[in-house]
């Protein structure tokens, strides 16, 4: 419940506070004092969303704080809305977001103003009015039927793309079978192009290579004197020195070695100079191998290893095109079995709906004839959607027969502004029952009534009360009379500026504001005495 509200710079209210009590807080004052404003306010710190049009002419910013309880646990909310736009949300001093806030403040208090009236037009809404009824048997259902329904729209989704993978792979089968024979013709090899290369290059030049190995060979071994010679008479000389002294002898050993590497090397020129021969052939064919990887390049990837790896893929496009009818008889059986959960979920959240439906027909009617509708009628009618929906496959609509002998006809058909106040009333009280929200908030409650319709609203208010706080905003007496807990909100002006204020009433401060609403600016005897009557009658 709201326990506290503090305004300060919040439109034409200056600074004022209202301690609300647990039962029927009733707010009246003149048009246009800013009774709206205040629950604006309120509003506000409930989680709607700000607007620098709320902060006061010549001011910075607007707060509002809520002191309130819900479920045994104290809370403080504050609002700020700053000239530069810049909004801040805090809940017990924690900054929170909007959303957060919004959410939290669902448990707290819930606001009945015009847009409740459209919605109750509206039939798209009547379903939720259902559920709301007995949610705790219809919650669960719904559930079900929404993780159903997901898996269902995820099922078909996959299936749909399925086909039309499938169709664009089929019309590309034949091209995609001659892409990898003609891969797997070439017997590609990693490296290979490289080493392709290098034969090519070697063969192209096998006359400069020849020539120049033999030359090496000659000058190292067969020449006269060759060099190799020369390092043999100085591997010689190092022998002979080498018997004398430690020293030498390394250095003797550290030739021979070096002698005898180049002596492997010489026949390893030997034998690669043997090797070196020319054959047209065998460059003609190597030059086209190139050639033929060099287009399957252009066509598959920059390298061997490209193309390979595409060939790979694409086998494994035709092994899911040849797959496919298997995958998709698999996934049509798993639609079709969704399908029948889901529509076995959706008879059983139907079925629950329509017997919630039935009770909550002869409440709603309950609560309407105690409202001053005492030959209404009022029929919930159900509609079988074509498909599924997250919701199931319910549409309900709300018919209304207000007077005897009249058919039953849509809300939005026959109902004025003062029976859619009642209706919403009746609405209001059914569900209030069943959402727990301690605090209930009515703004424009008293369109279209008057007279002995006021005075039942009163009641009706006042015995809602009893579980459930309600802050109210009036400008009937029939209804003020009920308050447990009078406020007047007072507009007054300086010549320089205006400003709102809000002042809790006692019992004479009551009944003089009742005496205003019965007869105007001149309150007489007869007035007050009339109040007093009002008031008594209402206790």
């Amino acid at each position: 419940m709201i326990n506290h509200i503090s305004i300060r710079d919040f439109a034409i209210i200056e600074n004022t506070e209202i301690d609300f009590g647990a039962g029927l807080n009733i707010l009246t004052g003149e048009t246009g004092a800013g009774k709206s404003i205040v629950i604006e306010a309120v509003s506000l710190a409930l989680g709607a969303r700000a607007d620098t049009s709320f902060i006061r002419s010549g001011c910075e910013k607007a707060v509002v704080q809520l002191a309130g309880e819900i479920e045994g646990e104290e809370i403080v909310i504050t609002r700020e809305v700053s000239s530069t736009g810049k909004n801040l949300c805090r809940m017990n001093g924690e900054i929170i977001t909007l959303s957060q806030l919004n959410m939290f403040c669902r448990k707290l208090a819930d606001i009945h103003g015009q847009y409740d009236h459209q919605s109750l037009l509206n039939p798209e809404y009547h379903i939720n009015l259902v559920d709301l009824y007995q949610q705790n048997e219809i919650e669960p259902l719904k559930n079900t039927v929404s993780n159903l329904y997901s898996a269902l729209k995820k099922a078909r989704k996959k299936l749909s793309t399925l086909l039309i993978d499938a169709a664009e792979n089929t019309r590309k089968r034949d091209f995609m079978k001659f892409e990898i024979d003609e891969i797997h013709a070439a017997q590609l090899c990693s490296g290979e192009d490289r080493e392709l290369e290098e034969r090519v290059t070697i063969l192209q030049n096998s006359e400069k290579i020849y020539r120049a190995l033999a030359e090496a060979y000659e000058i190292g071994k067969e020449g006269t004197p060759a060099a190799m010679d020369f390092l043999s008479k100085i591997s010689s000389s190092l022998s002979e020195a080498a018997l004398y002294a430690e020293n030498f002898a390394r250095l003797n050993d550290s030739f021979n070695d070096l002698f005898y590497q180049l002596e492997d090397l010489f026949h390893e020129i030997r034998s690669a100079r043997d090797t070196v021969t020319f054959s047209q052939e065998e460059l003609n064919e190597a030059i086209s191998r190139i050639e033929l990887i060099n287009k399957l390049k252009a066509k598959y990837g920059f390298s061997i290893s490209d193309i390979l790896a595409y060939a790979a893929e694409t086998e494994q496009k035709l092994s899911d095109i040849e797959t496919i009818e298997e995958e998709k008889e698999t996934l049509e059986s798993e639609c079709t079995a969704l399908e029948k959960q889901l529509a076995n979920a959706c008879a059983v959240l139907s079925g629950s709906r329509k017997k919630a439906a039935q009770e909550l027909q002869k409440k709603i009617a309950s609560e309407l004839q105690e409202l001053n509708f005492s030959d209404n009628r009022i029929e919930i009618r159900f509609e079988t959607l074509s498909d599924f929906t997250e919701n199931g496959l319910d549409k309900a609509e709300f018919l209304i027969s207000t007077n005897k002998g009249e058919p039953l006809k849509p809300l939005s058909k026959i109902a004025s502004g003062g029976e859619m106040s009642r209706i919403m009333l009746a609405f209001k009280n059914i569900i209030a029952d069943y959402d727990s929200i301690p605090t209930l908030i009515f703004d424009e409650i008293d369109t279209g009534i008057s007279g002995i319709t006021a005075s039942i609203v009163g009641q009706k208010l006042k015995q809602i009360a009893k579980n459930h706080q309600i802050i109210c905003i009036t400008h009937l007496p029939q209804i003020a009379a009920c308050g447990d807990d009078n406020y007047r909100i007072q507009k007054e002006s300086d010549g320089n500026s205006t400003k709102t204020t809000v002042i809790a009433l006692n019992k004479t401060e009551k009944m003089h504001e009742i005496a205003r609403l019965l007869g105007g600016i001149n309150i007489t005897d007869i007035t007050l005495q009339s109040a007093k009557e009002l008031i008594e009658s209402a206790e």
